[in-house]
């Protein structure tokens, strides 16, 4: 679990996001950077022992850095206002499918798949559920997906308003094939943030996921 404070600091920061707000406050940064990362480091464990591939990674390897990148952004803003972990072979910036732990007052979820890929790697996942269909909707129907996630996401941005060249409207696989990202989520609270169950429910999570996760990982390693 995390600390009240972690929280917190968070909320304060979306209300305060600038250099001189959170440079006064930088120890309360450095003791949420802290509490977040013990969170990671067991999450890493937890996950490690579901994915051997994880096992070289260190909780450094995961974790994003608070600082935004704004060089080509309207959004001046210099900090995010959530801490997230990438739970994915090779780390954080890795092109395989993977686990993603977010937390962000009244926005924190648990999920993960594969998001916003190249044009290669979208090629090749679409063309693993098109040949693998049947396999894939047994993936998707599982009772532990659908007890967690439900389906995938389809915000917007994360899907063709067509099919893509090269397949029929009418392929039984179709809203998946039209995806551009093949990513799940599953809301938490804040009240389960800083609850004693929050480990063993992420990585139940995580678990549910695990066959989207590696039918995935295959076909972009094909």
């Amino acid at each position: 679990m995390l600390q009240p404070a972690t929280l917190h600091f968070l909320q304060q920061l979306a209300k305060h996001n600038n250099s001189n707000w959170f440079n006064t406050n930088r120890i309360k940064y450095e003791a949420a950077k802290a509490d977040f990362l013990a969170l990671t480091t067991q999450i890493l464990s937890g996950c490690s022992k579901l994915e051997p591939d994880l096992l070289p990674l260190q909780p450094k390897d995961c974790i994003f850095r608070i600082n935004r990148d704004v060089r080509f952004s309207t959004d001046k803003s210099p900090y995010k206002t959530n801490m997230g972990a990438a739970f994915s072979k090779g780390g954080k910036k890795s092109i395989f499918a993977g686990y993603y732990f977010h937390v962000e007052p009244g926005k924190n979820f648990v999920g993960g798949g594969l998001w916003m890929p190249e044009k290669e790697v979208v090629q090749k996942v679409r063309q693993e559920i098109d040949y693998c269909r049947d396999e894939w909707k047994h993936i998707i129907k599982a009772k532990p997906f659908q007890q967690h996630y439900g389906d995938l996401s389809r915000e917007p941005g994360m899907f063709l308003q067509r099919e893509p060249k090269g397949y029929e409207k009418d392929n039984p696989a179709i809203a998946y094939i039209k995806l551009k990202s093949w990513v799940a989520t599953k809301p938490i609270l804040d009240a389960d943030i800083t609850h004693k169950n929050l480990l063993p429910s992420v990585i139940r999570a995580f678990e549910a996921l695990q066959p989207v996760v590696h039918f995935i990982n295959r076909a972009i390693e094909s």
